[in-house]
């Protein structure tokens, strides 16, 4: 479903602030796969997520999704069949709208175009229906502005603007990051929810081991811009977070040094 081929990525290239971002990555997701991505910082996660989604070129490799080469296709292009959530909750949305106008941008992507822009009641029912699945309420607050949310509602609207058409790759990078922990958790439960009930083929970046343990069939640690190791179903199942930083060390060389991975 989703082919990386050898991501070679560097920044500054030529200078002496040059550094190698990804180098050599090759990785394939299969159909409905949930990849959960550790590493520390600067070990390219966000990187390869912003590679994949077409924000900048890669130097060298290619990217393929559906057996279509999306190499060298702008993020517009990409964002046809690639849904995405960023760190920030304010991302992915707009503060102005409201909540079903917001909606209706990812309902109406990538459809033809027409000079209506008036939510017609078939679509509001559509949405109505959508937001009530999160268990916020907000399908009862649809006129309300989405500035006006707190940040876990607006982060839970993001992911459900990134879902609604059924994307056929999610990109999570760090989506709970931002939040206390206890929306991270109700953030993280949607989102579990949502790619198992509609079977999305799934990259979830995050530094929490126990978040990273907790979701998707696989888990892929990188470090350097390097994928490292890559553990897949039943093996992972059976993992602890001091299975992963002994296999870390083994897989690296060096123990991890990042306050927020070894307190997750």
């Amino acid at each position: 479903m989703l082919i990386c081929k050898n991501i070679e990525k560097v920044f500054d290239k030529g200078m002496a602030t040059e550094k190698a971002a990804l180098q050599g990555v090759n990785l394939r997701l299969d159909e409905s796969d949930f990849i959960t991505v550790i590493g520390g910082n600067g070990a390219g996660k966000s990187t390869l997520l912003n590679a994949i989604a077409g924000v900048f070129p890669v130097e060298q490799g290619t990217i393929n999704i559906d057996g279509r080469d999306v190499t060298k296709l702008a993020e517009h292009a990409c964002a046809r069949f690639i849904g995405r959530v960023f760190q920030d909750p304010r991302m992915g949305t707009a503060p102005g709208m409201t909540i079903e106008e917001n909606l209706a941008i990812s309902y109406r992507r990538c459809k033809r175009r027409t000079l209506r822009w008036g939510i017609s009641r078939k679509e509001r029912d559509v949405y109505k229906e959508a937001l009530s699945t999160l268990g916020l309420g907000l399908e009862n607050r649809m006129t309300v502005k989405v500035g006006t949310l707190s940040g876990g509602q607006r982060q839970a609207l993001t992911l459900l603007m990134a879902t609604l058409q059924k994307p056929r790759l999610l990109l999570l990078d760090e989506h709970t990051a931002a939040l206390d922990p206890k929306t991270a958790k109700t953030v993280l439960e949607l989102t579990n929810k949502m790619v198992s009930d509609n079977r999305l083929t799934t990259l979830m970046v995050t530094h929490n081991m126990r978040d990273a343990l907790a979701s998707g069939n696989r888990i892929m640690m990188m470090h350097s811009g390097q994928v490292i190791l890559d553990v897949k179903n039943e093996e992972k199942a059976g993992l602890t977070i001091p299975d992963l930083l002994k296999m870390f060390e083994q897989a690296s060389g060096e123990a991890i040094a990042n306050d927020r991975m070894l307190l997750a």
